[in-house]
């Protein structure tokens, strides 16, 4: 009989359920689409009972694909969307609120009263991240002061804090397990990675109850069972990653100084420092990268937090195409950018930036600009923005040689021959690009001892194609002149 292992991706737009078999192959997939909420200019929102509904469902149609072929599911990992906030009721398992996305800035307030007290240096050494309305912490915060609901229930020692995966894994073992794992934990700016445990200090100087948090595990690890009455089965949920992380572990990204950029509602680079915490002073993220068997492995982490999104903006609301696929054919009907760029900071600049106040901007039009020149500078701007992460990392010392890449977005042969030119480095396309469901799945093979080791793992790592700069150096230059200037009138 076949072995399979699923992996639940929970994603910003979507809930996608994949399932591999041991060589790391897709059987098939099951995908849902879910609402996105903007109440008010900056906020983002997600009903957390539709990403619940929409993973189970693509979860019960993945189950019935595995019944049909006759294959057992040896295991479920679960990777998410990371930073994204839930407060919900410990005894009905109803949300107190939306979802406050990780792209949500409506806490830039308070996050410049946390630095106005001198936070932020003594956030930074434990837990390697910036004061800023990304991550969980004044999410949390907000809810605890806006919903009159989570005050009643903390009164009565009823409610419960995730992120999504806590969410997932509380859902699916029908409220016996209230857990998450320490990648997860790392991007809620209440988690200590000097010593892998939730901050007291942070809590005190935050108001949060340590009684709403879950307990932190290893991203390979025993995270209970699903419940028979929820999926009609029990499978065990043996691993969890936050969905960089995981992708970062699906380009078995296992050895010191091997890099990953992944591309799809945002963008992310994470480089693999091994047991060493590097702390960026270019203003990357110091972040834990996997921690098995209680050892921990540090990252170096840049993000964007509009990549793919950016698409979906042409797509949904200017209308300008109808599938992202479109992009790749109108971004090579011209040989030259028209000297026009956006920078979509449509939800503030990440890294190296960090301007949650920041906007989007569209430079350069003339009489003769028109709607195919903004889309092909919409998927410029994504490795442009990748290059000032790449220039951060060089000046911290760090030069990669070989950058990974995945995400939608890489289907694009342009835009990754177009990245490869723009940040001057051979980037490597995988053959399987889920690589985060993937990532996830490996893992959760490697807990129940399908997989002995990373060097096993690593063996199912299988290269697409590669792209190496072909660009002059001038016209590379020039480009990225143009940008700086773009950038600057941003920040203005």
């Amino acid at each position: 009989m076949k072995k399979f292992i699923i992996s639940i991706d929970q994603g910003t737009t979507s809930s996608r359920v994949i399932l591999f078999n041991t060589k790391g192959k897709i059987e098939f997939v099951s995908q849902y689409e879910f609402r996105q909420y903007f109440p008010k200019n900056g906020w983002v929102e997600h009903n957390p009972n539709e990403i619940w509904s929409t993973t189970l469902k693509a979860l019960k149609n993945v189950i019935n694909k595995a019944n049909k072929i006759r294959g057992r599911i040896i295991s479920i990992g679960i990777t998410n969307q990371r930073e994204t906030t839930i407060l919900w009721n410990k005894k009905t398992g109803k949300p107190v609120y939306n979802a406050i996305v990780w792209q949500d800035r409506r806490t830039q307030e308070y996050c410049k009263k946390l630095k106005n007290k001198k936070y932020e240096n003594d956030f930074r050494k434990k837990t390697g991240l910036f004061i800023d309305p990304y991550f969980s912490a004044t999410k949390v915060r907000w809810i605890l002061d806006n919903v009159k609901e989570s005050k009643k229930l903390l009164k009565s020692n009823n409610l419960l804090f995730g992120t999504v995966d806590t969410f997932l894994i509380w859902k699916l073992t029908k409220g016996k397990q209230h857990l998450t794992e320490a990648t997860n934990a790392s991007r809620t700016m209440l988690f200590n990675i000097n010593n892998n445990k939730w901050d007291h200090e942070i809590l005190k100087k935050l108001n949060i109850p340590n009684s709403i948090l879950p307990e932190v595990k290893n991203s390979a690890d025993d995270f209970g069972k699903t419940d028979k009455k929820i999926i009609g089965k029990e499978i065990p949920i043996s691993a969890v990653l936050g969905d960089q992380q995981a992708a970062a572990v699906g380009q078995t990204c296992f050895d010191k100084g091997s890099i990953k950029s992944t591309y799809g509602t945002g963008a992310f680079v994470i480089m693999n420092t091994g047991s060493k915490k590097i702390n960026s002073k270019n203003k990357l993220l110091t972040t834990i990268c996997y921690r098995l068997n209680n050892k921990t492995t540090y990252a170096l982490e840049g993000s964007i937090f509009i990549a793919g999104a950016g698409i979906q903006w042409l797509r949904d609301k200017m209308k300008l195409i109808k599938k992202a696929t479109e992009t790749e054919k109108i971004a090579r009907s011209s040989n030259i950018n028209d000297g026009i760029y956006v920078v979509p900071a449509f939800s503030g600049m990440g890294a190296p930036y960090w301007r949650p106040d920041a906007r989007g901007l569209i430079t350069g039009l003339t009489r003769d600009s028109n709607w195919q020149s903004l889309v092909r500078a919409t998927v410029e701007s994504v490795a442009y923005q990748t290059y000032d992460l790449f220039n951060a990392m060089n000046k911290d010392g760090l030069k990669p040689r070989i950058v990974k890449i995945d995400g939608g977005m890489v289907a694009n042969n342009w835009f990754s021959q177009f990245l490869s030119d723009t940040i001057n480095l051979k980037v490597i396309r995988p053959k399987v690009l889920e690589t985060t469901a993937l990532g996830v799945a490996l893992f959760a093979g490697y807990q129940v001892g399908e997989f002995k080791s990373l060097n096993q793992i690593k063996n199912i790592w299988q290269k697409d194609k590669a792209f190496s700069p072909k660009i002059k150096n001038s016209l590379r230059n020039q480009l990225l002149q143009g940008w700086k200037l773009a950038i600057k009138k941003t920040l203005a």
